[in-house]
């Protein structure tokens, strides 16, 4: 008889179900208009989806190249030029990852190493952390303000150490839906301009940017884009999320060592997607259009909150909006967030995500999450019913 196998050692000891998948089974169990994902329960455009199958039919079938489909690289380049003046070579700067996901945790094993420091604002993204670690990085956590969600540049600075490799941020900002201003990335770039450390910038919200206000990219800073991996999303631009395709700008010294990594863990990406994208991308307005259209959504949403005793946090950008429960008329709003999402799901029948789960120490601060990024209908019959509130 042989000896049981011993329980492997996990890479990732800390990291269980996420909230995301706990709150989604929970909407789908009690029937609740879900607000908690972070995607769109709208279709795409379908000239996107013709764009595929003509692709298909046009033989894009097999294997295109590792870096991606030198016409949907080209067409990044193209789009980088135009609106952020910064100018890539399509061969050597810039690649198609499966995702922007996997775009980041490629970056990160690409350059981090055991030992390394990594910092990151939180809030954050919750794929980060395990990131840094499964490179061996030690994640160093740095708050936003808190209510605001602004970067605290004395804190930054106070985190910097020989150790530092790397740091990550992302505008516009998810989970809080603030959006960095040309202040705040030239604040970053003096910061970081006597050190070697590198920077991750996740710009998969680029277009969501809301009331006149322009995206500012890492790209528009040359002493930032000289040492960045700037991460972006096809699914967040084009409403294709479960496509995953993505894509890396960097320079070409941290593009060899990206696609090193790269080759291994993915190799390429979907090849007819590739090709539809970039015969989509021949066309700007789509992605000129986006603030507007999420902006509308945003204000429905938020109008419709204004007579609730929900708290309104400012949405300057990304499809999501921020609310603080403190001011609630329930006995349920001196429950911790986590536990008040799962309230609201199965006695209100809407779902969010509470702040908390975007802190490694789980910090509640009566904050939740919501996702506009929905249907008109969806979004008022989940107006309909938080106006019990």
């Amino acid at each position: 008889m042989s000896a049981p196998l011993p329980a492997p050692a996990s890479r990732l000891p800390n990291v269980g179900t996420t909230i995301f998948s706990v709150m989604s089974a929970l909407a789908t169990e009690h029937g609740a208009v879900n607000l908690g994902q972070g995607f769109p329960d709208f279709d795409c455009d379908p000239a996107l989806v013709d764009a595929v199958t003509q692709a298909m039919q046009a033989g894009h079938n097999q294997y295109p190249p590792m870096p991606g489909a030198p016409a949907l690289r080209q067409a990044m380049a193209a789009k980088m030029q135009a609106l952020y003046g910064l100018a890539c070579n399509p061969d050597t700067e810039i690649t198609i990852t499966a995702g922007a996901t996997q775009a980041i945790l490629t970056a990160v094993l690409a350059v981090v190493h055991p030992g390394d420091e990594v910092i990151v604002l939180e809030p954050c993204y919750d794929s980060y952390v395990p990131n840094i670690e499964l490179a061996g990085g030690v994640a160093v956590r740095v708050p936003l303000t808190p209510g605001t969600f602004r970067p605290d540049f004395d804190r930054i600075a106070a985190a910097l150490s020989p150790r530092t490799r790397a740091i990550i941020v992302n505008s516009p900002h998810n989970p809080s839906g603030t959006v960095w201003t040309e202040a705040d990335m030239l604040h970053l770039q003096e910061l970081m301009a006597p050190t070697h450390v590198l920077l991750i910038s996740d710009e998969v919200y680029e277009h969501m940017v809301f009331d006149g206000q322009v995206h500012q990219s890492v790209a528009r800073f040359p002493a930032l884009a000289r040492r960045a991996f700037i991460v972006s999303s096809f699914g967040k631009t084009y409403h294709v999320t479960g496509w995953k395709v993505g894509t890396v700008v960097a320079p070409a010294p941290l593009t060899a060592e990206f696609r090193k990594v790269h080759q291994f863990n993915v190799f390429t990406v979907n090849t007819p997607m590739q090709h539809a994208l970039a015969t989509y991308m021949g066309n700007p307005e789509p992605y000129r259009e986006l603030p507007a259209f999420y902006q509308r959504k945003r204000d429905l949403f938020r109008e419709g909150l204004a007579g609730t005793r929900f708290r309104l946090l400012p949405g300057e950008g990304t499809y999501f909006q921020c609310v603080d429960i403190s001011r609630l008329a329930v006995p349920e709003r001196e429950l911790p967030e986590s536990d008040f999402c799962q309230w609201l799901t199965r006695e209100i029948g809407v779902a969010a995500i509470p702040l908390s789960a975007f802190y490694g120490n789980g910090f509640d601060q009566r904050v939740v999450r919501f996702c506009f990024a929905k249907k008109d209908d969806t979004l008022r019959e989940a107006l309909s019913r938080l106006s019990r509130l």
